[in-house]
This record gives structure tokens, sequence and C-alpha cells, in this order.
């Protein structure tokens, strides 16, 4: 005869609350191990390289202004402004040391480079991020620079750190940078994603917007020219010569002779491409940084660049409403030719390399239906590890 077992509804009920007990804790465990949920996501870190004078404002603003970005304007001004009497290669590493660490969320590196008792305000253009005009960095999402400043502002950066951490992407933004050598630790990291965005701009309209604020630029163009002793009305095209060089230096860096690690992580834009069309160009360097385009975005793009005019002198240094392709033209109808002559001789190199023609006389000047930027090359613009594939390109 079989065995029967009697069973009492005391261990029917343990029974029943034991197998829900595990079913509660697989749960548990399996959003604890989803990696939507407790495996922060790897951020993305974007470098904004640039030279002063060249839209880059406009371009930090384009990815301060994305949901998903932790923005921060020129941190190594700081270094540049704390040293006294540098030059820009001594400053290399020093800056570098920065970006890694801000990249990183650890604003510790900026201690030495700040007042005793610094404010979240003490960071250089601050109000230009958006992070840091909203929360947890603020109390308040707030619409402006002025209303950042009296309601954002907080002693120290732990607010900074907090919210950077809270972004899938950091994107720094730097003009102070003339060659991508010093960068490699940092693109060898492997604590870091980093892709560099490199901004050029015509020369020609560079040296014409530098001479609408020349004063706000002269310490820089000191250390540019490592403290040399230079007549003012030379030490502007000697500048000029020096960010042209150190364009085709960083492009031949990374796309000619670039070293592995560089592969897709390199990528030059012209601010005219740029301006002739914003929504495609844009929406080109988000695919490349791994962001989305949002309606919001294509909406204030549209806005900041389909304005009525080229903007003021008081606006040299702000993000307004104006039209772009006016503003990169403005050098053609503003600068005299004899600048402009000059500029082109300080700059074949660079000029012929990113693709824009020379003009011979006033008249080619003045003609604005001469188009004087050359079409895109793609191998001109992005990492490229084998030259036979140029010619497929072309």
């Amino acid at each position: 005869m079989g065995r029967y077992y009697r069973v009492t509804l005391k261990t029917v009920i343990f029974l029943v609350f034991l197998q829900g007990t595990a079913v509660v804790l697989f749960l548990s465990l399996h959003i604890q191990l989803s990696p939507s949920e407790s495996v922060p996501q790897r951020k993305v870190h974007v470098l904004l390289l640039s030279s002063w004078r060249s839209g880059s404002s406009f371009l930090g603003q384009v990815f301060s202004q994305h949901p998903s970005v932790f923005y921060l304007m020129e941190p190594a001004w700081h270094v540049w402004t704390k040293v006294e009497k540098p030059g820009a290669g001594l400053l290399r590493k020093a800056v570098r040391d920065l970006l890694r660490g801000v990249f990183q969320c650890d604003f510790s590196v900026m201690d030495p480079y700040l007042p005793e008792n610094y404010n979240m305000s003490s960071l250089f253009m601050w109000t230009q991020s958006r992070a840091l005009c909203s929360p947890p960095a603020c109390p308040l999402t707030v619409s402006n620079a002025s209303q950042c400043e009296d309601i954002c502002d907080a002693r120290g950066l732990h607010r900074a750190k907090k919210a950077c951490w809270t972004y899938s992407h950091v994107v720094l933004k730097e003009v102070r940078l003339f060659e991508l050598k010093s960068l490699y630790p940092l693109l060898r990291d492997p604590n870091l994603d980093l892709r560099i965005i490199h901004l050029v701009r015509d020369p020609r309209a560079v040296f014409r917007s530098r001479q609408a604020s020349p004063r706000a630029l002269g310490l820089d163009s000191s250390i540019v020219l490592e403290q040399k002793k230079i007549p003012l009305y030379q030490m502007q095209y000697q500048v000029l010569e020096e960010v042209c060089r150190s364009h085709v230096r960083i492009n031949n860096g990374a796309v000619v002779n670039p070293p592995l690690f560089l592969k897709d992580r390199y990528k030059m834009i012209r601010y005219e491409d740029l301006t002739r069309n914003p929504l495609k160009e844009i929406n080109d360097l988000y695919e490349f940084a791994g962001l989305k385009m949002t309606p919001e975005m294509a909406e204030w793009i549209y806005e900041k660049t389909h304005g009525t005019g080229k903007g003021s002198k008081k606006q040299a240094f702000e993000i307004t409403s104006r039209n772009a392709t006016l503003v990169s033209q403005a050098w053609r109808t503003m600068l005299p030719f004899y600048k402009v002559k000059r500029v082109q001789d300080v700059c074949s190199e660079a000029m012929e390399l990113l693709g824009y023609r020379t003009v011979n006389s006033i008249k080619e000047q003045k003609a604005l239906d001469i188009d004087l930027l050359e079409p895109k090359e793609p191998y001109k613009f992005i990492w490229m590890p084998d030259k036979n594939k140029q010619t497929d390109l072309k």
C-alpha cells in the first residue's frame, strides 16, 4: 500500500509564503542586475576643439542645450590666467590633466586655479552651461544667464559634481590647445570614451572677428606667442599664423598619419558648412557623439541661425539669433583688401588644406556670388586609416 501524508493548513500556508518570498527575491535580484538600472551607462566625453572667434561659442551651445549633456566652457582658461607669464607649450600638461579630471566629474582638479573660498560662479562663463542652471546643480530651471547668476550660484562645486554625474555626455569646449599629442594619454585612457570635434573657420573671417574684440584677447595672444615682445600691428597676424599652423598640425595628426586609438574619434567641421546647412551638419555631429536630435533642439538651432543681422560688437561673445550665413561672409564687405591679402599669405597652407579659396582683387572679394568654399572632401574631415581609400572617396 502506498503511504499517505497528512498536510495541515499551517503547512500549506507556510509553503505558499515560502514560494512567494522566493519569487519576490528573484524579481528583486533581476531588477538589481538589470543593465538599465544598476550598471551605470558609460559616459561619452566630447572635446570641442577650436580657436578664438571661430564660432566655437555657438557650437558649444549646440551641445550645452542638449538635455543629455553636461557642458563646460573653456576650463583651461583657469590654467592660462593663473600661471604667471607662461607660454602655451609649458601649459599643455596642466591643461590635459585638468580636462581629464573634469571629464570624470572630479572638480577637485580646479582647486589650484580657483580663489580660496570659491563658488560655482568662480568657473569661467559658468552661466553658459545649461546643466549648471538646472537641477540638480540649481534649485530651479532658469532661462537666461542673469537669472542663473541670481538663483543658481552656490558655495563650492559640490552641485556641479552632482549634476555632472547625472548626464550621459560630458562636453568641454577648448580654444587653448594647439596639437593632439598632449591629448594622447586621454585617448588611451580606458576610463574615457573621448571623441574630438575640431571646428575651423575661414582665417579671414577669424581675423575680422578678432579685430572687434582685441583687448579681450590680449592675454591669450601673449601666451600663444610665448610672451615675445612683438609690435601690436604684427601680433595680430602672428597669432593668426600660429592658429592656422595648429589647424594643419591637428588635422594632419588625426587624418594623414593617425594612431590607431584615434579611429572613429576625430571629426573636423568648417564653420561655414555649419552655417549653410545647420540642421544636417549638427545632426551629423550628434550622431558622431552618440546623441539624438530632438524637436526642441531642432527648433533652437533654426532660431539661432535664422536671425536678421550679423550681431553687434557688444554681442561678440553672446549667442543671439543671427543670420548665420551673413555672419560667415561679413569679412568680404568689412575687411580691407590689404589685410585680406596678408591673412591669405600667413595662412596659405591652412586655407588650401581646409578648402578656402583665395581672392586676388577687391572686386573678387566683394562679389558675394563667387563661392570661396571648396566642396567638402570626406577624407580631410574624418579619421582615415588607409590612404588608398582617399581616392575612393573623391
